[in-house]
């Protein structure tokens, strides 16, 4: 369960970007995590204070290493992918998922063969493995 002392349990921006490096690189330390940004990169201290922050909502967790700290993710990423499009078919599709489908149909981002295999999967019961 994650710790939400300060508050808010959403992610600010940067916050986002650092979590996204976690969960997809595994435990780091500040020093690799802005190698990982493009440039210009953000100062040394901006990332380490957004750990911190994020270590003290109990989304980050770290262990030393030497002289350094190496942080991971404690907060699963299927949970806030999960409250994350809840909140954006909420905020911006009138809690409709099939505008959300809609849109992305009309804007081509998923084609009618996709839409099928979507169709397919519910039908036979779930996504393939």
């Amino acid at each position: 369960m994650v710790n939400t002392r300060k508050g808010s349990n959403k992610l600010t921006e940067k916050e986002s970007e650092i979590m996204s490096m976690l969960w997809r690189e595994g435990p780091m330390s500040v020093r690799q995590m802005l190698e990982r940004y493009p440039d210009p990169k953000p100062h040394f201290n901006t990332v380490s204070t957004t750990v911190r922050i994020l270590e003290d909502k109990g989304y980050v967790s770290h262990e030393a290493v030497g002289n350094t700290f190496r942080y991971f993710a404690v907060a699963d990423m299927a949970d806030f992918r999960e409250r994350s499009f809840t909140q954006l078919v909420k905020n911006y599709f009138n809690n409709s998922y099939t505008s959300v489908v809609s849109a992305l149909v009309r804007d081509e981002k998923i084609s009618v063969d996709e839409l099928k295999e979507i169709i397919r999967m519910i039908e036979d019961g779930g996504p393939e493995d």
